[in-house]
């Protein structure tokens, strides 16, 4: 994948662009501010405004390497337009991603290494993360939610880098999931996520500049899903 314009400009919410190619219903711009979903985080919501007015977006689909909008109405658009980031939604997803993040650190160092098997996030607020633990305690597990929420106190910075692929596979821990990872940039390298004296993992989403700009969380529910699978669901307070 090409790097997204949301990873190098995460607080650019509204950015005019020209229209590259455009059919009814969908459109393709030279640059846009949404992330497109991935890894469990829903899409950016917003809205495209041209010259007739505004329109909603209903989505995102990469065809050929080539990243189209997906219109709530079937118009066609022209020339320039203005892309605008539902502000609170994207505000959402990065605590959310950034929250998940965090149990997962917590996680894979008292949980000798335990990897993820799967992670949504959801419109309501609530999110969950899968690791693999067979033998898990799951008082344990909810013993972490004071801990996850003194790593938010902290307010911890979290930052980005990029690595090549050979160092992305050479790094114990940073690749956590058990089945996949994030695809490389168009230029060979692997975006990192790091939260200051916590955690260094891969990862494709959009994130908090610190842990303290998160509300705090409640662990909700762990499940066994299947005899290796605990669902660990949390929630944001307020």
């Amino acid at each position: 994948m090409s790097r997204y314009y949301c990873h190098d400009h995460p607080d650019v919410l509204t950015l005019r662009s020209p229209v590259l190619e455009s059919q009814p219903g969908r459109v393709r711009l030279a640059e846009m501010p949404f992330y497109p979903g991935g890894g469990g985080q829903l899409p950016d919501q917003g809205v495209l405004e041209g010259e007739a007015g505004p329109v909603g977006v209903a989505g995102f689909e990469s065809i050929g390497g080539r990243m189209w909008i997906r219109l709530q109405e079937p118009v066609e658009l022209a020339g320039e337009v203005e892309a605008r980031v539902d502000p609170a939604f994207r505000q959402l997803m990065r605590e959310l991603h950034t929250d998940l993040h965090v149990i997962n650190a917590l996680v894979y160092q008292a949980f000798d290494g335990a990897l993820v098997t799967g992670a949504q996030m959801n419109a309501d607020g609530t999110a969950r993360v899968d690791f693999d633990l067979p033998d898990a305690d799951n008082d344990r597990l909810r013993a972490l939610e004071p801990v996850i929420n003194d790593v938010i106190r902290q307010n911890l910075p979290v930052k980005q880098t990029y690595v090549t692929e050979e160092e992305a596979y050479a790094e114990k821990g940073l690749l956590r999931s058990r089945s996949v990872a994030p695809p490389p940039t168009s230029d060979g390298l692997i975006r990192v996520i790091e939260i200051a004296g916590l955690d260094r993992q891969a990862c494709g989403g959009t994130h908090l500049d610190a842990t303290g700009e998160s509300r705090p969380v409640r662990i909700l529910k762990i499940d066994n899903k299947g005899r290796h699978n605990r669902r660990i669901r949390i929630g944001l307070v307020g």
